[in-house]
Parts: structure tokens; sequence; C-alpha cells
């Protein structure tokens, strides 16, 4: 007796697609910074998430076949110029594969929470895993090497305490003082300025390798941002006796030839700017202080300005591509009436 087949569910196509375009991507940016990456124990991490991004394209590509599922556009080696001078140091691409790992952790996490087919769980369960693992990796490369910005050392609780006022939420009155940040408070502040510290060394490798002017002057602006939201987030620290973290060499070199094609420069920033968002709304929930909960609203709502005229260039230049969605029934309804 033939099974009955079992279908991709909305969110499983939706996760497959994201996926699929996240990886293509990846792998383009990697494949580039393995060719100068002179420090072996760095060189092998890069070529692990490398490895691993070619490996999940291709098991994609099997999945889309089998579902006749139209394989994405994505990125391929048109995006990239393999011939331009080396234009990060490996420090920075240490940095980057730490950060996007752990980016990778919250995607595949909630890949794994929307999917309900036995192989595509399995798909997501192995590719949480092994994203942990590159994880895992890097961090003790870049700790063995000095290279890693840690959050800072608190005392730790000698006995549990209760919040006994409202005024422990409290924050925006300029008159009152505020309370000392707590340990959740701090760590948030303290990931948000290391994530738009990289964005915001992309943004100026973006900028200064892209021949489009518009481009240049929307990389330009994410650069301007991520600078002005790490000042506000150090200045709360240093206001707790708190230093904002030391940040290793996550350089750039000088170059001004294209590197990456805009498409996917444009596309990357889409992506860190949605996961710099979903780190803003999870530091608001997170936070006690009104005051820091208020920031993160405002900011989140900066960044979601700069987002939209970044999806404006991209339609613009047939950069954007769309997401599998449904047909609109009632224009399909229409159409057949006119025919």
């Amino acid at each position: 007796m033939k099974e009955n087949k079992i279908y991709l569910t909305a969110s499983e196509i939706g996760a497959l697609w994201t996926e699929y375009m996240n990886d293509c991507m990846s792998k383009q940016i990697l494949g580039f910074m393995l060719k100068s990456i002179e420090d072996a124990e760095i060189k092998e991490d890069v070529q692990y998430a490398y490895d691993l991004s070619a490996k999940h394209i291709e098991t994609l590509e099997s999945i889309f076949e089998s579902e006749h599922f139209a394989i994405p556009d994505g990125f391929n080696e048109q995006d990239v110029n393999m011939d331009a001078p080396w234009l990060f140091t490996d420090t920075f691409c240490i940095t980057y594969v730490n950060h996007m790992a752990r980016v990778g952790m919250i995607a595949y996490s909630g890949f794994v929470a929307v999917s309900y087919r036995d192989d595509i769980v399995s798909h997501y369960s192995e590719g949480l895993t092994a994203v942990n693992n590159l994880y895992k990796q890097s961090l003790t490369t870049a700790l063995r090497k000095g290279i890693n910005a840690r959050h800072p050392y608190i005392e730790v609780p000698k006995e549990i305490d209760f919040v006994d006022s409202k005024k422990y939420l409290s924050g925006l009155n300029p008159f009152n003082e505020k309370r000392p940040l707590n340990a959740v408070e701090i760590s948030h502040l303290y990931l948000n300025i290391m994530t738009n510290s990289l964005g915001f060394k992309l943004c100026l490798a973006f900028a200064q390798t892209s021949p489009s002017k518009e481009v240049q002057d929307f990389m330009l602006r994410g650069k301007e941002v991520s600078q002005k939201h790490n000042k506000l987030f150090a200045d709360v620290l240093l206001k707790n006796d708190l230093e904002s973290p030391h940040m290793p060499d996550v350089g750039i070199s000088d170059s001004t030839t294209q590197t990456f094609s805009d498409k996917l420069m444009m596309f990357h920033m889409s992506l860190l700017m949605s996961t710099g968002i979903g780190n803003y709304a999870a530091a608001a929930s997170a936070s006690q202080r009104s005051d820091l909960t208020l920031n993160y609203e405002r900011l989140s709502f900066e960044v979601s300005r700069l987002a939209k005229s970044g999806a404006d260039i991209m339609i613009k230049n047939n950069y954007l591509e769309q997401p599998p969605g449904t047909q609109n029934r009632e224009k399909l309804a229409r159409d057949k009436e006119e025919s």
C-alpha cells in the first residue's frame, strides 16, 4: 500500500527558503575569506563554517528537487570577485564566524520549532548541533588568542533578594537616581555593543568596495547608526562604573576594489538589521529599567527605518528575491470572471 505523501507546511517552506538564501550568501563570503587567512587555527574554523554552508546547500537542493520546489536564485560565484585584494584581517574573520554562528543557533532553533516532517526536523536538529559546535570552536580559538571581548565580571550573589519597590522598574525621570544595572541588563548591553561593532566594520568594508553611490551612502548611514547606538549603550555602562567591551582588532584593509556584488552586500545588511531588531526586542523584554526598555524600542524603530530604505534600494535594482507565498485567491477569481 502506497504511503500518503506528507507535504511541506508553510513554516517549513519558509525555513528552507530562508536557510538556502543565508547559506548561499555565507558560502561566498567565507570562500573569499579563506583565500587570504594566514593563521592556521582561524583558517580551520572558517573552513569548517564554509563546509557547513556547502553541505547545507546540497541537502536543501536535494529537498527542493524531490518537492518540485523552485530553487531560489540566491547567490553564487558571480557575486564575489575572488581576484580582489584581501579585505578582512584574520581577527575579523574569526569574530565574524563566531557572530554568525550565534545568529545561526537562534535561526536553527527557530526552524526546529516550526518544523513537523521527520526529515525536516532531523535536518534542522543536526544543523543546530553543527552550528553550536562551530560557535564553541570559534569561541575557543578566539579566547586562546586573546581576541574575544568578554562580558564583565560582577560579584556572585551571596543571598537571594526581592524587589521591594516599584522604583526598581523606573528610570525615565531625570531627577531621580537610576538604580544600578542588573546582570541581565548588562549582558544585553554588552552583546548589542559587540554586534554593532561588527556591523560597523562590515558597513565600512561594503561602502568602500561598492561601485554604487546609492549603496555607499546606505552603508555609511548604517555605520553612523551603529556608532550612535554603541555610544548610547557605552554611556549607560559608564554611568554604572562598567567599561564598554574592549573589542579585538576586527579590522579591514583599505581596498576599494569591488569584492562582493551590491545584491549580496545589501542582502547581508538586511539580515544583520533584522537580527539586530530581534536582539533589541529581546533586550527590551528582559530589561526591567524603563529607560532601557524605551531606548531599545526607539532604536529598533531607527533600525527599521534604515532597513526600509535598504529594501527600497533592493527593489529598485531588482535585488530583492520574494519569499514563497500564497496565491491571491480573490484576484484569481476576478481574473477568471474577466477572461
